[in-house]
């Protein structure tokens, strides 16, 4: 009898790694995107939060800043440039008006993030992406598919105007 209790003990622990080491499903994969050849990071959307952005204009988004272990360690440190290893990744969805809290609030004041716009990367590789600031960059639509040649073509031109190496969010810790 203490046999088939050990055999479930393990067979339930067994099980358990497996859950908590595998990435959220949808994560990671797919098609690369043109000229930096980035895939999306398997388990991104479990990395650490840098910051927030809400930009107005023609975009109306917002958008959370998520960096894997090497960027958190480069933020909270301090450290640019940037070493390589790091990955910032960018997840935007359209900006909606909370009909909901507006309610609470008595007026139109509260924002959310509505659907999922797309999802942007940039990797730091000194080496691979000399030619751009050390930095591949990376753009996916909401449907995972990437973004076109001459889309990603205006990141590093963009990018560059930064003043912390190519990347414009700051920590927010």
């Amino acid at each position: 009898m203490r046999w088939i209790a050990f055999l479930l003990i393990g067979v339930a622990a067994g099980i358990g790694v497996i859950v908590l080491t595998a990435p959220a499903s949808g994560q990671g994969g797919g098609e690369a995107a043109p000229i930096f050849g980035i895939k999306i990071p398997l388990g991104y959307r479990d990395w650490r939060l840098i910051s927030v952005a809400h930009e107005e204009g023609d975009l109306h988004s917002f958008a959370s800043i998520l960096g894997n272990d090497a960027a958190i360690k480069a933020y909270r440190n301090e450290k640019l440039p940037f070493p390589d290893g790091t990955v910032i990744a960018a997840l935007h969805y359209s900006h909606a008006s909370s009909e909901e809290n507006n309610k609470v609030f008595g007026r139109s004041q509260s924002f959310v993030p509505g659907p999922p716009t797309n999802v942007q990367f940039m990797v730091k590789d000194s080496r691979k992406y000399a030619t751009t600031g050390g930095w591949g960059f990376a753009h996916f639509n909401k449907d995972g598919k990437p973004g076109d040649e001459a889309l990603l073509k205006t990141c590093s031109p963009c990018h560059a105007k930064a003043s912390r190496d190519f990347v414009f969010t700051q920590y927010a810790p």
